[in-house]
């Protein structure tokens, strides 16, 4: 039977027994409203642990000024149960007052990985991404984790966090769930209307128009980003592009002709809505 806790002291044993016992553990961290994309998490790290830990925390210390924290939507009784049915044992829900007392001076800063694309964009955001991570490995003291793929950047940056700090998990990377249309399922999908939601796959469109041009033989990555942009305009004429990279998940870095390796990173805001997307590109 899937277990519920809330408190940081009863998860701490909970782990501590867990590893007594012999068994191994694997961490999906989520901040809730979960989607196909999350569930497909979980039974992955089902086959890489025995028990699954899936932690629900609508972190703070991520959003800046101009996020609104309070708009980020919640479900908490229909997570639990997706969960159980994805076949999860423990689902972690701490109290923000708990993770962040009134104290609380320490956070964690990975350096370079951070300083381009979502860094450079949203100032402040990893900081408070590799923080609550870290304290969620400490609490739960997991053997695996498991993150999604279209979140590449942020997978990378918390891999690099738990090489440098000696923490033995392994990570998983999981291939990025789509919608039909190829849309990349978000938990910010759901402010969409039908018809804002075709808008939204100018993302997907541009970065299958990259994948189809370098299968074709071209590598500028200038001329890649300026046909990128047009798809996007015509998709989704008001939709504004905060950034479109090529770059290697090594250093997040551009680079200017695509070799192996590359993938091409975005962020577009789309309705108001801003989503991000990546795709190998060879």
């Amino acid at each position: 039977m899937m277990q519920t806790i809330r408190s940081i002291k009863k998860m701490q044993q909970v782990a501590r027994k867990i590893a007594a016992e012999g068994k191994t553990t694997a961490l999906v961290p989520t901040m809730g409203f979960l989607h196909e994309g999350h569930l497909s998490l979980i039974r992955r790290a089902r086959k890489a642990a025995d028990i699954v830990i899936t932690t629900i925390f609508v972190n703070p210390a991520q959003f800046g000024p101009r996020e609104d924290l309070s708009k980020y939507p919640r479900d908490e009784k229909g997570d639990i149960r997706k969960i159980r049915k994805a076949g999860g044992d423990i689902v972690f829900i701490p109290k923000a007052t708990d993770i962040y007392p009134d104290d609380f001076q320490t956070y964690i800063t990975v350096e370079r990985l951070t300083r381009s694309l979502e860094g450079e964009s949203r100032p402040r955001h990893f900081r408070g991404v590799t923080t609550i991570v870290a304290k969620l490995f400490n609490i739960t003291q997991p053997d695996v984790a498991v993150f999604g793929q279209k979140d590449l950047q942020q997978a990378y940056v918390l891999k690099q966090m738990a090489n440098d700090l000696s923490w033995p998990i392994k990570f998983v990377i999981a291939p990025t769930v789509r919608e039909k249309s190829g849309l990349a399922m978000s938990s910010r999908n759901k402010f969409f209307s039908p018809e804002q939601r075709l808008e939204a796959c100018c993302l997907y469109y541009a970065l299958r128009t990259a994948e189809a041009m370098v299968k074709s033989g071209v590598k500028d990555t200038v001329k890649l980003t300026k046909e990128m942009r047009a798809v996007i305009r015509a998709t989704c004429p008001t939709a504004k592009v905060d950034y479109i990279a090529l770059s290697k998940p090594t250093s997040f870095l551009p680079v200017y002709e695509v070799d192996r390796g590359t993938f091409c990173l975005l962020a577009v805001k789309v309705h108001g809505v801003r989503l991000i997307d990546n795709m190998k590109l060879r």
